[in-house]
């Protein structure tokens, strides 16, 4: 049993390996590249004597002429926009709230705009906040995984404006993980706040492609017809490597975290440290109990981890993930980590329906306890990524 155990660890290390190596002939860096919000002349005429409502965080900038970041909401002010709202999503306007913490209403200290909470139980704009609204737009910058709620308020924000009758533009973003469509489809009995559409885990689309998704196979369930516009990334192909300029939450502050975060994010329904409580979250693996590896780390209850105390202020001994240069998914580490709980008799998934949620159904789970081995298990999904990946193409607006 040992000796097959550790075989298994060590081929976790050299798929982990194979995989960085293919995926570096697949990509190359693209610094032409210029996102929706950068390309005023295309939205702001359609902007003119419209009120307007924002979805926007610390992601939403753009280059000015003189090459500084500027939020949308000030460029949109100093060219005489008229914006009535900002609503924000997870993390806050500003990008600096924990996974899960209350974002209340609010207003801007800068411009004065009104701020309006859409995370937690308020998912959608009020009706009344949307009645003084004629245009939406959306201009997030998401990072491909199903989990990641930011793409989950865009369908329910969607939904209200078509109600509403408030047209929608996205100023598109690439997606930095592009390239990738993998891992299980969401079943509608799985569907929650961090998995809303029938998607992949990874669905390698930008949020323009997908919000046109939505609308064409009529996801959003109302009868409302909505008026979308989507203001393309330029210069942009799924080939081209786009390295996020602003981190997009708090515990994903680089790109590496943002790499590893489709794999890392599982260990969320474990008993086992991804690193929140220290400076390099989703980049590492650890545990008190069982030693998953050599690299020692002490969380701490920090900003942005305070709602996360999972073994906080306790030596970890684990893996360091850090320097992933180039997307990958591969839930070998997860497998490995799993038989070598069960082998020292230490519980590991301890937030069972919570995982079912994250993989948008129990088939993971149930096969892996079973004692299924992860050939087996993706091939399970094969067949719904097939299908997808031919629903999707309509949509498309990258080759």
């Amino acid at each position: 049993m040992i000796k097959w155990f550790q075989c298994l660890c060590f081929f976790s290390l050299c798929v982990m390996k194979v995989v960085y190596a293919d995926t570096t002939a697949s990509f190359s860096i693209n610094n032409s590249i210029i996102v929706g919000a950068e390309q005023s002349e295309l939205y702001l005429p359609l902007l003119k004597g419209k009120r307007v409502g924002l979805v926007v965080n610390q992601t939403s900038r753009l280059r000015n002429k003189q090459g500084q970041y500027v939020h949308l909401v000030d460029h949109l002010k100093a060219n005489n926009v008229n914006v009535k709202t900002i609503f924000a999503l997870e993390h806050g306007f500003r990008g600096d709230h924990d996974a899960g913490a209350k974002i209340a209403n609010n207003f801007d200290a800068k411009t004065g705009v009104k701020i309006v909470s859409i995370y937690g139980k308020m998912k959608q704009p009020p009706p009344d906040v949307l009645a003084q609204l004629d245009v939406i737009i959306f201009d997030i910058q998401d990072v491909g995984v199903r989990y990641y709620t930011y793409i989950s308020s865009m369908h329910y924000v969607m939904a209200a404006a078509a109600d509403a009758k408030v047209e929608f533009i996205i100023l598109d973003r690439p997606n930095p993980i592009i390239r990738l469509v993998d891992g299980p489809m969401l079943e509608p009995k799985f569907r929650s706040f961090i998995g809303v559409d029938k998607i992949p885990l990874l669905y390698g689309m930008t949020v323009g492609e997908l919000a046109k998704m939505i609308l064409g196979e009529h996801w959003l369930l109302t009868p409302q017809k909505l008026k979308l516009t989507v203001i393309p990334v330029a210069n942009y192909t799924r080939n081209s490597l786009y390295v996020l300029p602003i981190k997009p939450s708090p515990n994903l502050p680089n790109q590496s975290a943002i790499y590893l975060y489709p794999q890392l994010g599982f260990f969320e329904a474990t008993t086992v440290s991804v690193g929140r409580g220290t400076s390099f979250p989703f980049q590492v693996i650890g545990h008190d109990k069982v030693k998953l590896g050599d690299f020692s780390f002490t969380p701490k209850s920090t900003k942005g981890a305070a709602l996360h105390p999972k073994l906080m202020n306790k030596e970890l001994y684990g893996k360091d993930l850090r320097g992933v240069k180039h997307p990958y998914f591969d839930l070998t580490m997860f497998v490995t980590v799993y038989h070598q709980f069960k082998q020292a008799g230490v519980k590991f998934i301890n937030r069972p329906k919570f995982l079912d949620k994250l993989a948008g159904t129990d088939k993971f789970r149930k096969a892996l306890q079973a004692g299924k081995s992860l050939t087996t298990i993706k091939q399970g999904w094969q067949k719904d990524l097939k299908a997808f990946k031919k629903q999707r193409q309509a949509y498309l607006l990258y080759q």
